[in-house]
């Protein structure tokens, strides 16, 4: 998000462009808005991906809920940026054409009656100066695809997250729910691009006064190991896997570095660093692209969690609890890649082994080469304890001391704590 990138420097630039081509990610798309400043960030984030050694590419994509589109002039706003961009060498082409997108733009109709007549102005206006390649993401139900024409393909942002779940789904819908929109789309194209979405988590806590958002989606149930497992058995569909996200800090996805300028979300980002998925993400990444899941070379483990229990009351926060609070689990979750078969010891209580513990053993899982999903239910007040064990010898023992599940939280946090080991060095 170009939006949480005002006080960037060129060096920034540099250093997210070195990191995310490090982890397997070839581009960005840059999701701009109104400001007028974002401009001269997207020009330092062009430059910098020009002057780095790799084949980094970019492509626009024009947050329609925030630009202004109730007038056929309003399109010159988003021309501005393509005639600019487009024909920068680094500019993501698809057959030969500028690769453009969208947030939303379903109800941006720029004067005109319905959306293909406006979305038609649109394209023709941006082709003045080059081609283009529409891939939007609009939410609408994607039988209208086929009466979009301009159209060249679309982009499932809510395919990643099981959005349709409510607090009355029946609880064999709420564990490990189906993500089932992508053939939709698939149906729908009738061979048009097709660009997939990927993500670890969504929660965002803005309360009336501001955005007015505040819900989680579950993101349990190692959703985003799931997610890119399924993108991965249907790659031979998929033309593009935008990961969601690099920096939207506010909506907690973020897998990037905690950088920039947060959209007052640091009540509950900071401290929560995301880049241990960026490099659990690389592992699939490199399986879409090739088709194989890479050997595991290292012994590794991963593991997520929230800060306190669902249920807990946190007396000091003014907007409430997150509307899907109760679709979560109070649980760590792990995914261990295994060089060789291995046990897997699992525990919260940080007083195991005293003798008043009172608590039961710790968990054993036996584990096969390569990767392993598992999961710990957590203890108020306790940790996250992962050991791997293998011939009778303890291979990796973590126990992350920044984490403790917190029985009396004061604010709301529905973020995720992130952490690995070993640590990249």
């Amino acid at each position: 998000m170009v939006g949480n990138t005002a006080p960037y420097t060129p060096s920034d630039w540099e250093e997210d462009i070195r990191l995310a081509h490090s982890h397997g990610i070839d581009g960005f798309a840059l999701n701009i808005g109104k400001d007028k400043w974002q401009f001269d960030q997207v020009s330092s984030c062009f430059g910098a991906s020009e002057r780095s050694e790799f084949d980094f590419r970019l492509f626009l994509s024009f947050d329609m809920s925030s630009f202004a589109s109730s007038t056929l002039q309003d399109i010159q706003n988003l021309k501005i940026y393509t005639d600019k961009f487009a024909p920068h060498p680094n500019y993501l082409q698809l057959q030969g054409k500028a690769l453009v997108s969208s947030f939303a733009g379903e109800s941006s109709l720029f004067g005109c009656p319905d959306i293909p007549t406006a979305w038609m102005r649109v394209k023709m206006t941006l082709k003045e100066k080059i081609p283009v390649y529409f891939i939007p993401s609009f939410f609408i139900d994607p039988a209208r695809f086929r009466e979009i024409h301009c159209m060249d393909g679309a982009f499932n942002w809510n395919g990643c997250w099981p959005i349709y779940l409510t607090s009355q789904s029946p609880p064999s819908e709420i564990h490990c729910p189906k993500l089932l929109s992508d053939q939709e789309y698939l149906r729908n194209l009738d061979g048009k691009s097709y660009m997939a979405s990927v993500s670890p988590w969504f929660f965002t806590h803005y309360g009336k006064d501001s955005w007015n958002k505040n819900w989680i989606y579950r993101a349990d149930d190692w959703l985003f190991v799931r997610r890119w497992e399924q993108l991965v058995s249907m790659r031979n569909q998929v033309d593009i896997v935008q990961v969601i996200s690099w920096n939207d800090y506010g909506e907690s996805h973020y897998l990037g570095p905690i950088k920039g300028a947060q959209p007052n979300s640091q009540a509950w980002v900071d401290g929560f660093d995301h880049t241990p998925w960026l490099h659990l993400s690389a592992y699939f990444a490199r399986a879409f692209k090739t088709g194989e899941y890479p050997a595991v070379e290292e012994d590794r483990v991963y593991i997520w969690a929230r800060p306190h229990p669902r249920n807990a009351l946190a007396p000091d926060d003014k907007v409430g609890r997150p509307t899907g609070w109760e679709l979560t689990d109070d649980v760590f979750w792990v995914v261990v890649l295994a060089m060789a078969p291995a046990s897997v010891f699992l525990w919260s209580c940080d007083d195991y082994g005293s003798h008043n513990s009172g608590h039961t053993k710790p968990s054993e899982h036996c584990v096969l080469t390569g990767l392993s999903k598992l999961q710990c239910r957590l203890v108020a007040t306790g940790g996250a304890h992962v050991q791997l064990v293998r011939e009778g010898r303890t291979v990796l023992d973590f126990h992350p001391e920044q984490f403790s599940f917190n029985a009396a939280p004061q604010m709301y946090n529905f973020n995720a704590f992130v952490a690995m080991y070993p640590p990249l060095s």
